[in-house]
């Protein structure tokens, strides 16, 4: 795997990227998102929570015939953050240069990746954003107050710098899920996102920004709920208690000390 060069926030080599993309219930569009992926030089990992619609088997079917698919299959529905975990854990041991995570209902759209490639070549995390400039959502008002309130909260409460913390569209460098403690986030379901990112920055991994515009999915049924929301709430209630606490952001300073340091790379 390449590493970053020494002094410098550039990597030069190039990446060996997979796509985690965990799944439930995502049979209409497992079919449709897979070729558009595979036309991109990156690999698949589909983590599938034993969907009752059979996208496993859909998932399987693919890999078969194609190499660069590979699936893990969940005894049910056991979480996206969990899903991501697994996902992590494959492309390390695989010797993945990063992991870039999306949904699969074509909200996170795959003509965004190269842009997000692009800028993993100076940064160890980049977010497909939905709120800098040239970002956008496309779905209910409701949704979007929902979306542009937690973040302002998360930012707020946490100091988080990024201007979208709950995005899941993602690409981490393996050196960033090699680093900080990925089986240790307490957090479940889309407050994952939140407490990673926190991770992230604590660590002082450097972050970039590249803007997509976010689609309302047109197939299938969304996953969040007013669980995830209080899930999401609680999760930001907890590390902000636990910044004011030890007064830091991120990690204990036993962690802190052993991470890599890395500047901090923001539009």
């Amino acid at each position: 795997m390449s590493e970053a060069p020494s002094g410098s926030a550039r990597y030069d080599a190039p990446m060996r990227v997979l796509v985690v993309l965990p799944t439930y219930n995502e049979a209409e569009n497992i079919t449709l998102l897979l070729p558009e992926l595979l036309a991109l030089p990156v690999d698949i990992c589909v983590v599938d929570d034993a969907s009752p619609d059979g996208t496993g088997q859909l998932a399987e079917a693919w890999a078969a015939r194609d190499s660069r698919v590979h699936v893990i299959h969940r005894a049910g529905k056991l979480g996206l953050g969990t899903a991501y975990v697994a996902g992590f854990r494959f492309a390390l041991a695989q010797g993945y240069d990063a992991a870039l995570t999306m949904d699969a209902d074509f909200s996170h759209h795959p003509r965004y990746i190269p842009a997000m490639l692009d800028a993993a070549r100076r940064a160890d995390l980049v977010i497909g954003s939905r709120y800098v400039p040239g970002g956008d959502v496309r779905y209910p008002f409701h949704r979007r107050w929902l979306s542009k309130t937690a973040n302002l909260v998360a930012r707020t409460a946490l100091n988080l710098k990024p201007h979208d913390c709950t995005a899941g569209f993602r690409l981490y460098r393996a050196v960033v899920l090699s680093t900080v403690p990925i089986d240790t986030v307490f957090s479940n379901g889309y407050s994952f996102l939140i407490e990673m990112l926190n991770l992230v920055q604590g660590f002082g991994f450097s972050i970039a920004e590249v803007p997509i515009v976010f689609e309302d999915r047109t197939r299938g049924q969304s996953k969040i709920s007013s669980i995830e929301i209080g899930r999401a709430v609680y999760t930001v209630s907890r590390l902000a208690y636990r910044r004011w606490r030890d007064r830091l952001i991120g990690p204990p300073a036993t962690h802190r000390a052993r991470a890599i340091p890395h500047s901090q790379d923001q539009p």
